[in-house]
């Protein structure tokens, strides 16, 4: 099994490259790179367009397990869902990264940003803000509103900002998504769904580094997968996983 999947229903490893301008579009430069990841990754066979204009080639989502690459206006995307080792993840990535300069002609000079995310879902049905502020706590201040007579939680998705270096250039994020409406918290029925935690590593260019952008992502792979083994499982996905068990 993957090392970082263990407690959660659907884990996946995406990568966003986010431009300055706007991407190609030109008919014969996108087909020449979706056909370049293509030869790499033969899985990816489904070709097709999102209303908003978004390109996007991608697996048979019905295996559980698939890989998908997509042009927006202005960024460049690469998922793997359920991958079985996250160097899997890793080596479709790299690729697009690797190919993203000369195919699309995306340059550091263009780059705001490169995110690397590892996320988790995890399935319950029920009221998702609830078990988050169970399972996470709220913190001395909020969790004296809980004891409001009649209150429940209907909203809480907690998140947080950490700069890895004295630039600020490099950060990461943690972020809770929620499901859950007032209306089903009204009526008492809640339908099976996921709540999502989201772990991203962020390397900002401009002023910032020097380096390739495969450079760039191995070191955000090697920073997120340290951290999210030693920090967001233990204290985030295994707390939440456990208090949805319970229920």
């Amino acid at each position: 099994m993957n090392r970082l999947q263990s407690n959660a229903d659907d884990f996946y490893i995406n990568v966003n490259l986010n431009t300055e301008m706007e991407l190609p579009t030109a008919r014969d430069t996108v087909l020449h790179f979706f056909e370049q990841m293509k030869k790499g990754f033969p899985e990816l066979q489904n070709f097709y367009t999102r209303e908003n204009g978004d390109l996007v080639l991608e697996g048979d989502k019905d295996r559980g397990s698939y890989r998908w690459v997509a042009i927006e206006q202005r960024r460049l995307c690469s998922g793997f869902v359920n991958p079985p080792t996250p160097e899997e993840a890793y080596r479709q990535h790299q690729m697009v990264l690797d190919l993203a300069p000369h195919l699309l002609t995306i340059s550091v000079l263009d780059c705001e940003a490169l995110d690397v995310m590892f996320g988790f879902d995890l399935t319950y049905e029920g009221n998702h803000d609830e078990v988050v502020a169970e399972a996470l706590g709220m913190g001395w201040g909020p969790e004296g509103l809980v004891d409001i007579a009649g209150g429940r939680v209907i909203h809480y998705e907690p998140s947080i900002t950490l700069a890895l270096e004295e630039s600020c250039r490099l950060q990461c994020r943690l972020s809770v998504e929620t499901r859950t409406n007032a209306y089903q918290i009204r009526t008492g029925e809640y339908p099976e769904d996921q709540i999502s935690i989201y772990f991203t590593v962020r390397q900002y260019w401009g002023t910032g580094p020097e380096r390739s952008f495969v450079d760039s992502f191995q070191r955000q792979c090697q920073i997120g997968e340290e951290l999210v083994q030693q920090r967001v499982i233990p204290r985030i996905v295994q707390p939440l996983a456990q208090a949805i068990a319970s229920k």
